[in-house]
């Protein structure tokens, strides 16, 4: 490994693993591999590689060749690109793969892509054989700050997303800052949404960063780069540790804006919007809705909103029946008893789980002025 990586570690006692992050590292997969799933003093002999249809020729190639240089037999699945793929159907045809190419107990899933690869090959992972180890490999800034970080996986059901799913950690996480200059800028975008989210949540210090740095984050500088997705992964490192399986309401922190996003994402047809995207709409309601609430002041609610504009994210809530969204979130997974739960801040750097929300304050939240 490169003597310029950043070393995250994320402590879950037997679970514990590493995120390694740094310029240049997808050449040196292979061996990344081979060094962090040793199991009772075997190596990796067999890996399946989960990519899609925009990362396999830019990403997923490179990977499989470093992983064969190493001596891994190695098996490429291949799924279509976009949200859409985390369903049930491409889960079973990646189940039959599993089986067609062999893979038992001690192999290996590899995700490299994005937050639905990541998401849809942990799932396998998770599923396949009563449960088998998988490193991921994230190539979007989204994935490589948020989704690979934590162990939760999934697929969506039609109307509710990540509602089908496991905590299953990863074995390791490989994080290469230079494949960011690859991503479309919307994707890229889409990825900056998430960052800012830790800034609000857990860190009004990055928040500053954040805000004094825009020219870098929209010019993908290299050290600012790096040192927003080494502060993102330690800030989430930090809650998995403390609440691995959201049993304490601890980890609930890091779905501020999220019941708001899944409800847009869930009712405009996935894809529509970006995760990201659809997260920054969210976090400005959320913020909104704590502001009617008199949790947090104006200036808070400016703040985000005037850093998510800089970084060129939509906000605007989409065309939908204010009805239906509303009755999307009452699938939301923090919901009990019907009543509405959201994450909402009090101020920039702290949020709390707020239970039994009025509903009539959600439908003005939704109300961009």
């Amino acid at each position: 490994m490169a003597t310029d990586t950043t070393t995250v570690h994320v402590a879950l006692s037997e679970r514990s693993y590493d995120i390694e992050i740094g310029p240049g590292l997808l050449a040196d997969a292979g061996q990344f591999v081979l060094d962090r799933t040793v199991f009772n003093r075997t190596k990796c002999s067999h890996v399946v590689v989960i990519t899609d249809s925009n990362v396999e020729s830019l990403h997923g190639q490179s990977v499989v060749n470093s992983l064969e240089q190493a001596g891994i037999r190695v098996d490429m699945a291949t799924v279509p690109a976009g949200e859409s793929t985390k369903s049930a159907s491409h889960a079973d045809q990646l189940w039959r793969l599993m089986l067609e190419f062999g893979a038992d107990r001690k192999s290996i899933v590899v995700a490299v892509g994005g937050g639905v690869v990541g998401d849809l090959a942990g799932f396998i992972a998770a599923t396949y054989g009563r449960g088998i180890r998988f490193v991921q490999i994230p190539t979007t800034l989204l994935a490589q700050v948020d989704s690979s970080v934590g162990g939760k996986v999934g697929i969506n059901l039609p109307g509710a997303k990540n509602l089908v799913g496991a905590f299953w950690q990863p074995a390791a996480v490989l994080v290469d800052t230079d494949v960011l200059n690859t991503l479309p800028i919307r994707d890229y975008r889409s990825g900056l949404a998430e960052v800012v989210k830790y800034g609000v949540i857990l860190d009004p210090e990055f928040f500053e960063y954040l805000e004094a740095n825009v020219d870098g984050l929209n010019d993908r500088d290299t050290s600012v780069m790096r040192h927003i997705v080494a502060r993102s992964c330690e800030l989430k490192a930090e809650v998995v540790a403390a609440d691995e399986r959201e049993e304490t309401g601890l980890r609930a922190v890091l779905n501020y804006g999220h019941t708001f996003c899944h409800a847009v994402e869930a009712e405009t047809g996935y894809g529509t919007y970006l995760h990201g995207e659809a997260v920054a709409i969210g976090m400005l309601c959320a913020s909104r809705l704590a502001e009617s609430m008199g949790r947090i002041n104006a200036e808070a609610t400016r703040r985000q909103q005037e850093l998510l504009e800089a970084l060129g994210l939509p906000l605007a809530v989409p065309d939908v029946n204010h009805d239906v969204l509303i009755q999307s979130m009452q699938k939301d997974k923090k919901t009990e008893h019907g009543k509405l739960r959201f994450v909402l801040p009090t101020r920039l750097g702290h949020v709390e789980l707020v239970s039994d929300v009025p509903e009539e304050l959600v439908r003005a939240a939704l109300i961009t002025s």
